[in-house]
């Protein structure tokens, strides 16, 4: 659909749901109902991996992980062609498979996590429909940023930024050599981001977050995401089973983890990002009052 039918959509379905609902309450269903058409990548791949897990059969002529990799390229192009992503936010989407699918060669050779069933399409055991699960992340960023007109102010140094993603992605991979300093990333990302508000508007109205808050509350949902990946034994933690819940402590992982995925669309998406505090035209609605 293209992207101002969406727009034209989403203006008669928020002027019918004000007639008949209460203000507060009329925003809120906006609020779900644009965060989940910012999502339909991700909530589309995880329908995938939960059907597929209940389905497959293991005498089929194709891997369930090849026909993963193959419904994630239909669903890649078919957002292409009706306009609900734009080849600027494929970008985007380019940088996280090679950034995701770097890691996960790494982890996979490091024993973190493995993914046990079989396919052709796997580079140093790991299936590239993995990759796809990265760009999922980055889809949600970079169609929630232009779906709520999202502006980050204040914005720190961006070159601050930047080092600070790259450190956190470095320690990925350097804490199986090197003392883990996450601890010292977690601070960072509050000292550097604690000022910074995620402006966002529903209809003509603005409201705002604290970014790490927000960072928070998507890790939360990621790491739900997780246990339906190893609850359909698409991927399992060193010395998991399939029906134990993935540690709390991976959502920490996802914490750090937003962050990179955070700055990496903000390398395509620079317009969003102001040194100085955002003013909207109308007048704010925040969710967190003084």
């Amino acid at each position: 659909m293209p992207q101002n039918r969406t727009r034209q959509l989403e203006r008669h379905l928020g002027d019918w749901m004000r007639h008949r609902l209460p203000f507060g309450v009329a925003e809120f269903v906006m609020f779900v109902l644009k965060q989940g058409w910012a999502a339909i990548f991700g909530a589309a791949l995880l329908a995938g991996i939960i059907i597929s897990s209940q389905i497959w059969q293991a005498d089929w002529p194709i891997a369930r992980y090849d026909a993963l990799l193959a419904y994630a390229l239909g669903l890649q192009i078919l957002f292409l062609a009706t306009g609900m992503e734009s080849w600027r936010e494929v970008r985007v989407i380019l940088l996280f498979h090679f950034t995701g699918t770097a890691m996960e060669i790494f982890k996979v050779h490091a024993g973190s996590w493995a993914y046990p069933g079989d396919g052709i399409m796997k580079l140093y055991n790991v299936p590239l429909f993995s990759g796809f699960m990265y760009a999922a992340v980055g889809s949600y960023m970079a169609r929630v940023i232009r779906l709520f007109d999202m502006r980050f102010a204040p914005y720190p140094p961006f070159w601050t930024t930047v080092l600070l993603g790259t450190a956190i992605y470095v320690n990925f991979f350097a804490h199986h050599f090197l003392p883990d300093i996450r601890l010292a990333l977690f601070a960072a990302t509050v000292i550097l981001f604690i000022r910074t508000r995620i402006w966002f508007s529903i209809g003509a109205r603005w409201y705002w977050m604290p970014l790490p808050l927000a960072a928070f509350f998507s890790s939360f949902f990621l790491w739900l995401a997780e246990n339906i990946g190893t609850f359909t034994k698409t991927w399992l933690y060193s010395g998991q089973s399939s029906d134990q819940w993935v540690s709390f402590a991976k959502m920490g992982s996802w914490y750090l983890l937003l962050y990179v995925s955070f700055v990496t669309v903000t390398l395509v998406f620079r317009e969003a990002l102001s040194s100085k505090p955002h003013v909207p035209e109308t007048p704010p609605h925040p969710l967190f009052a003084k």
